[in-house]
């Protein structure tokens, strides 16, 4: 991520106010933060967690408004493999992966890459990975009005990776199922044969 990008993020805390933490932060765990390493670190963090938060502050009615075509598609639609990073409400660690989205239209459809934004939307808070994959699928079925939406993630978490049972290769994986993806077996398990065959090619 790069700090011009961090620096062009509103966030709700007084300038410096998260930074200052920070500096206090370091100290209490033994560490100097006017040492060379450290002296803009905590001016670093702020900046960064205000980008990776910055889902709080963003309306999925206005992301989504503006994306929406009168087709004629009554198919499904399906985005596989958008990258997914986020940070676990338990412990602020980041869990990343990909998700997959399909959606059956029933008047409208939406514009591809507001869906991988309303990914992020969601991923820029402190999340658990359910409720992420949740907000995702709700989202997309109030505001969309399709058929029904379907919505997978699969996830590293570093929580389990870097601390706790230290398992490296541990994969996370939520889904949730609205409308004719949840009512149908054949519309379901045709959105999961769709994503294997991408998911099985990116590892």
């Amino acid at each position: 991520m790069s700090e011009k990008s961090d620096t062009a993020v509103n966030c709700p805390a007084a300038p410096g106010s998260i930074a200052q933490l920070v500096r206090q932060m370091l100290e209490m765990i033994g560490e100097d933060p006017n040492r060379e390493g450290l002296r803009r670190t905590p001016e670093r963090f702020e900046k960064a967690l205000c980008y990776l938060t910055s889902g709080y502050r963003q309306d999925p009615g206005k992301l989504l408004g503006g994306a929406m075509f009168q087709v004629a598609y009554d198919q499904m639609v399906v985005v596989r493999d958008i990258e997914v990073f986020s940070l676990c409400e338990h412990h602020i660690l980041p869990f990343f992966g990909r998700c997959h989205v399909g959606y059956i239209p029933r008047k409208r459809v939406i514009g591809l890459s507001k869906v991988a934004r309303l990914v992020n939307l969601y991923a820029r808070r402190l999340q658990l990975q359910e409720r992420l994959t949740r907000q995702i699928a709700e989202a997309l079925m109030e505001r969309a009005d399709p058929e029904g939406v379907a919505v997978v993630v699969e996830a590293r978490h570093l929580c389990m990776v870097m601390r706790g049972v230290e398992k490296q290769n541990s994969l996370a994986v939520t889904s949730a199922m609205l409308g004719a993806f949840r009512e149908n077996v054949q519309t379901r398990e045709e959105f999961l044969s769709l994503i294997r065959g991408g998911s099985r090619s990116q590892r």
